[in-house]
């Protein structure tokens, strides 16, 4: 944020900027909050040049300076709320668990504090990892390659990557939610159609053979039980990454007439066991990739399920991405089934026409506010780190992805942080896990402005802004009833703000 320019404001504005050379190759400065001055509004900015990078600085309340016509006026009305926050994060997979423990340790310790310490760093809240490989593992497994259940253990890559990054993680963060997804069921299970029922033992498509629906329940059960065994807590699961692709390198086709009588199987075994591990179903496209011809009675995907009531009463809501479609099939869903929540749970960037400023709009846009102000509860991006050659990935896989942050391999310490990062930081860092998002009343100028608020469980308010726009812009915020403040808002920037009533002090 910066102090706007009028002189009126002058005298009742005091901005204390964090001095740093903005790098993406260096960590975050500013980020410990118990150097906050009290009774502050505080702000961080990213802009699309690079020229801020999560820029810090405190400001103080005013409302002397003349409302102008170009200002745009935030009220948030903390009375009118919608939904609860669960967190924003990243994925760890296979990848992003070997890189971090390539590093040194204390390189991956500050890492892992900037992103992830609620108080001294981002506060990255809410993770995602697979059940059995992904296309970001070192090999093609399941939990159970061997024929018949019995045979179930956990994998040596969760055993020596993927625990041992979470519960560093966790040591940081306790209050971490992580979430769990399969790329695929054991091969032993999968058929190649439901109508012709032939065995079909290889990692990419088959469906899953409605015979081994209790095994492939009680699977879940163990993969649940056995990450409780390592003092990891799963919070969600879905039945399926990316149910309606194919040709993942790790696969499985899983309609939504599928999921709907697993999740009867699924539920009530995981009831049986005394796990509370919410399920979400579909994981995949907004446009549920209805441009293929085997998708098209997939539309609306989770809604016919929903429509099941013995099927719908185990699905707390579902899962989105957004390599097809757009936002708005979240905001239909949402009026469809309000009682139902609503997660965004994977975008990647890569070589694919990737420019930090363009995904910084973009994704601020279509994903960060678009998505929270359609009651979305979580956003997750897909991997947190990978190396500078786009891995460690395997044939079949994505070969063109970037991480969140990317590790030289030069050095193995030395981090370059992505769009991905920062974006994910302007929600974690003042949006807290149990936040209520709150409705925002808006006058002036609208064109290239967006924004969302939440009022946070310590009572502390948030708001996330995006101004699109070639040009600087002013705005005012006040809680309804409450003091303001004054902030111009950098052209094609993003900036997030953290503050707590004057009265409340």
């Amino acid at each position: 944020m910066r102090v706007f320019f009028y002189l009126a404001l002058a005298s009742t504005l005091l901005c204390v900027g964090v001095a740093r050379a903005d790098n993406p190759w260096e960590p975050i400065a500013g980020l410990d909050e118990s150097l906050d001055p009290a009774g502050m509004v505080v702000s961080y900015e990213t802009t699309a040049n690079k020229a801020r990078l999560f820029h810090k600085e405190t400001t103080g309340f005013s409302s002397q300076r003349p409302v102008l016509d170009s200002d745009v006026i935030l009220t948030l009305d903390p009375a009118k709320t919608f939904q609860t926050v669960d967190g924003f994060g990243a994925a760890i997979t296979g990848s992003t668990a070997v890189n971090l423990l390539s590093m040194p340790e204390d390189a991956r310790q500050a890492l892992l504090v900037e992103t992830f310490s609620p108080t001294k760093g981002l506060g990255y809240s809410f993770v995602r990892v697979s059940i059995g490989c992904s296309d970001f593992s070192l090999s093609e497994f399941s939990l159970c390659d061997e024929p018949g259940i019995e045979h179930f253990a956990l994998s040596p890559e969760d055993k020596e990557y993927v625990i041992p990054a979470l519960k560093e993680i966790l040591a940081i963060n306790p209050g971490l939610k992580i979430m769990a997804s399969p790329w695929t069921c054991p091969p032993w299970m999968k058929v190649n159609n439901l109508e012709e029922l032939q065995p079909y033992p290889r990692w990419t498509s088959g469906q899953l053979n409605p015979k081994y629906y209790e095994d492939y329940a009680t699977y879940f059960v163990r993969y649940l039980e056995a990450m409780r065994g390592e003092g990891i807590e799963i919070y969600a699961i879905t039945m399926q990454n990316e149910p309606l692709n194919r040709g993942n390198s790790a696969s499985l086709f899983m309609t939504w007439q599928e999921q709907k009588e697993f999740v009867k199987v699924l539920g009530p075994k995981l009831r049986a066991a005394g796990l509370d591990t919410i399920i979400m179903a579909f994981d995949h496209n907004f446009n549920y990739d209805s441009n293929k011809p085997e998708c098209r009675d997939q539309y609306g995907y989770p809604l016919h399920i929903y429509e099941d009531e013995e099927a719908s009463q185990y699905l707390a809501g579902a899962a989105y991405h957004a390599y097809g479609g757009n936002k708005e099939e979240m905001k239909r869903v949402r009026d469809a089934r309000p009682d139902k929540g609503l997660w965004f749970t994977e975008q990647s960037i890569g070589d694919w026409g990737y420019s930090f400023g363009g995904d910084l709009m973009w994704f601020m846009r279509e994903v960060g506010i678009g998505v929270m102000n359609y009651d979305c509860k979580g956003i997750v991006v897909w991997n947190f780190l990978l190396d500078d050659q786009k891995g460690p990935n395997r044939p079949g896989g994505c070969q063109s992805c970037y991480g969140a942050a990317n590790l030289s391999t030069t050095d193995h310490k030395s981090v370059e942080r992505y769009s991905h990062f920062y974006e994910i930081g302007h929600f974690s860092k003042v949006v807290l896990p149990g936040a209520k998002r709150v409705a925002v009343g808006r006058r002036g100028p609208d064109a290239g402005f967006y924004a969302c608020a939440f009022v946070n469980p310590d009572g502390s308010y948030a708001l996330v802004t995006l101004n699109e726009t070639d040009e600087p812009r002013a705005i005012r915020v006040r809680v309804k009833g409450g003091e303001e403040f004054v902030a111009t808002l950098q052209a094609k920037g993003t900036c997030s703000f953290k503050w707590r009533e004057p009265s409340g002090e």
